[in-house]
């Protein structure tokens, strides 16, 4: 006779099985990280530290307030509006000039976006073999994304991926306790709300828009709803466990972004190395882990980038075609909402891998200079996304009032909308004068 279970082991049980599956819903958010991490959080929160210590810490802080919020608002639209709108949807309903800008924005900052990871990927693959041929590697970083990405074994190797992010992140982590952070320069650079001279080779207005670009006005913020979509989460029933999943992948984020700030401020600065290359990251866990450190970097490093190129070759073709069918519409009732139906699905995924391998060409800007550029660049679409974000999210026709914005975040639209333009503003001002 099978002896029955204890009721002290059903008592455990029951918590082991939640834990469990709590861990497989996660994952829009898990997979939100590695999109938002590539290099552009990287080396602006290295720079901005190395340069400039914890003065502009306010701008990550507001940054990552404003990328919660915003990530929250437009999945909760996609989960809650009553007409099952996609998110872009919901902005080409608003005026048919939101469809073409987001097209023309998806494609410009998808090429960009992965130029300047795909060019951070063959250095640091380069780096590992110890040959001197960056534009090699990166042709054959494009290559593996290719065969890879749709494919079965992908997710395997994702796997590994982010078993090497996460070496690479508590490595960053442990570096940033052990120097011992200013936990008082900490507190006064976040609500220090200044900017400082400029120092190094990049301006602190430069560095203080990269971070902002970056953070919260990334469009990667909008590949999020589409894997939600993929992972099954459709409606207001879902909207619990989403906005669960986005405060684990941003507070994921916070840690990570922190860690590499302090390293920068506490390590790089204190030893003058400005951040001009990869290299000269990777010099902080060298200097405290030895040759192992400085592997465990760029390995780390390689890993965090490959994910991210994967992951916007996926993701953002998926944003593009939707925008395409909306400027088209005769393609959604020819090939359904599939978005991976439409042959120019295809087609989009080639142009955002491929096109981006000019800038890994001798004589382009270094990889740092063209991240912290690109990164700024977001702040170009943050106006026209957060506003037209506060419309549809207070639209009492789409959605119910419980689904609506309250006060604060109607306040923090209008905010991350002045930021931008103030910041942009300022940008031409300082570089036309």
């Amino acid at each position: 006779m099978t002896s029955m279970p204890s009721l002290d082991h059903q008592a455990t049980a029951k918590p082991q099985n939640l834990f469990l599956r709590t861990l497989k819903l996660l994952g829009p958010g898990i997979i939100a990280v590695l999109s938002w991490l590539g290099a552009g959080d990287l080396i602006t929160s290295s720079v901005a530290g190395a340069n400039y210590g914890y003065a502009m810490m306010w701008v990550l802080a507001v940054s990552l307030l404003l990328r919660y919020l915003i990530v929250n608002i437009i999945a909760r639209f996609q989960l809650c509006n009553n007409q099952g709108m996609t998110i872009l949807q919901g902005y080409a309903q608003l005026n048919p000039v939101f469809a073409w800008f987001m097209l023309i924005y998806a494609l410009l900052m998808g090429h960009l976006m992965n130029a300047y990871m795909i060019k951070g990927a063959g250095e640091s693959l380069a780096m590992l073999f110890k040959i001197d041929q960056p534009l090699l590697c990166s042709v054959a970083v494009v290559l593996a994304v290719w065969m890879l990405v749709g494919r079965n074994i992908y997710s395997m190797i994702e796997g590994v991926m982010k078993v090497l992010l996460a070496i690479m992140t508590l490595a960053f982590i442990a570096l940033a306790v052990m120097s011992g952070p200013d936990v008082t320069g900490i507190i006064k650079g976040t609500i220090g709300f200044s900017i400082p001279p400029d120092e190094g080779v990049h301006g602190a207005l430069l560095v203080a828009v990269s971070v902002i670009g970056a953070v919260a006005g990334s469009i990667a913020n909008f590949v999020h709803p589409y894997v939600m979509r993929q992972k099954g989460w459709t409606g207001p029933q879902h909207k619990r466990i989403q906005r669960n999943d986005l405060l684990f992948a941003v507070f994921v984020g916070i840690i990570i972004n922190l860690a590499i700030w302090i390293v920068g401020a506490e390590i790089l600065r204190p030893n003058g190395i400005e951040v001009k290359t990869l290299a000269d990251l990777g010099k902080a866990l060298e200097i405290y882990f030895g040759p192992i450190g400085w592997y465990v970097f760029f390995i780390g490093v390689f890993a965090t980038l490959f994910a991210s190129i994967s992951g916007k070759t996926t993701a953002f073709p998926m944003l593009i075609t939707d925008a395409f069918q909306h400027v088209r519409p005769g393609r959604r009732e020819k090939f359904g909402k599939e978005f991976h139906h439409d042959p120019m699905h295809k087609w989009f995924m080639l142009f955002i891998l491929v096109t981006p391998l000019i800038w890994s060409m001798p004589g382009m800007p270094d990889f740092v200079t063209l991240t912290i550029g690109v990164s700024a660049l977001n702040i170009i679409g943050l106006p026209v996304i957060s506003l037209g974000l506060l419309i549809m999210s207070n639209q009492k026709s789409l959605l119910d009032k419980q689904y609506r914005n309250n006060l604060f975040e109607n306040i923090a639209l209008l905010f991350a909308t002045g930021l931008a333009l103030w910041v942009a503003f300022q940008l031409g001002v300082d570089l036309f004068t």
